[in-house]
C-alpha cells in the first residue's frame, strides 16, 4: 500500500474518535512526506532537530510539525521560529529556554511535559512528583512565551497488554488531576499525547487526543545518521 493508502486508512479508523494523528515521518525524505501531505496530512512530528529544519524549509509552510523526541537546550533556537508545539518537555532548564527563544521570535510556543510511565530506563520524562513541582515554580509562573496545553508519554516497548492499558490509564489519571488543580479555566489544556503504531488502539480507549504513527504510515525507514 502506498502511503496515501495507509493515511487514508488511519483517517477512516480515527474518524469520529477526536484524535489527531501526528504522522511520525523522521529518517523519511521530503518526498514522502510530500506524498503525505498531498494526502492531506497536514501534521507531522520529528525527534532530530537537524532533520526537522530541512524539512521545514524544503515543505509547505501551513504544515504543523512537533518535535517529539528528547530535545537539547542548545537545539531550541534553531526551531523556535516556526515549531507548532513541542511535546517532550523534560525538565524546567528546557522549558525556560524554549520560553527565552520564543521571546525572541515575539511568539508564544505550545508545549507537552513528557511523563515518564515506561518500565525500563531508556524513557525520558518527568515523573508525577516533578510535574507537579515545576507547575508549582515561580520559575514557570513567571513564563509569558510558552504554554502548556497538556502532557505526553511512552509506553514500555513490547509490553503485555494489561501493563501498556495500566501505563496509559495512570498517565490519563494524572492529566486529569493536573487540569483540575493547575489548568481549571484553561480550555488550551487538553491534549494527552500517547500512543503509537503498536499500541495507539489501547492508548485511544484510555483517553488519548493525540497519536503518534510512523512506520505504519511510511513503511521502514532508512536511517540517517545527525552530529548530535
Amino acid at each position: 500500500m502506498s502511503i496515501a493508502d495507509n493515511l487514508i486508512k488511519y483517517k477512516k479508523e480515527l474518524e469520529g474518535e477526536n484524535v489527531e494523528l501526528v504522522a511520525v515521518s523522521k529518517f523519511n525524505d521530503s518526498a514522502a512526506v510530500l506524498e503525505a501531505y498531498e494526502a492531506g496530512q497536514r501534521v507531522f512530528g520529528e525527534n532530530i532537530v537537524q532533520e526537522l529544519v530541512e524539512k521545514h524549509e524544503a515543505l509547505p509552510k501551513d504544515i504543523q510539525w512537533h518535535l517529539i523526541g528528547h530535545l537539547q537546550t542548545n537545539k531550541v533556537k534553531y526551531i523556535a521560529p516556526f515549531i507548532s508545539l513541542i511535546q517532550s518537555v523534560d525538565s524546567i532548564k528546557l522549558l525556560a529556554e524554549i520560553d527565552k527563544h520564543a521571546a525572541k521570535n515575539k511568539r508564544i510556543i505550545d508545549c507537552l511535559l513528557q511523563v515518564y510511565i515506561a518500565d525500563e530506563d531508556t524513557k525520558f520524562g518527568l515523573d508525577h512528583a516533578e510535574v507537579i513541582e515545576l507547575l508549582r515554580s515561580e520559575e514557570y509562573l513567571a513564563m509569558k512565551n510558552i504554554r502548556i496545553t497538556g502532557l505526553m508519554g511512552i509506553a514500555s516497548n513490547n509490553a503485555e497488554e494489561k501493563q501498556t492499558k495500566d501505563e496509559f490509564q495512570e498517565l490519563k489519571v494524572l492529566f486529569d488531576g493536573i487540569k483540575v488543580s493547575f489548568f481549571r479555566k484553561e480550555e488550551s489544556f487538553k491534549e494527552l499525547s500517547m500512543g503509537m503504531s503498536g499500541d495507539y488502539k489501547l492508548a485511544i480507549e484510555e483517553g488519548s487526543t493525540m497519536v503518534r504513527i510512523g512506520s505504519s504510515i511510511f513503511g521502514a525507514r532508512k536511517i540517517k545518521h545527525y552530529k548530535a
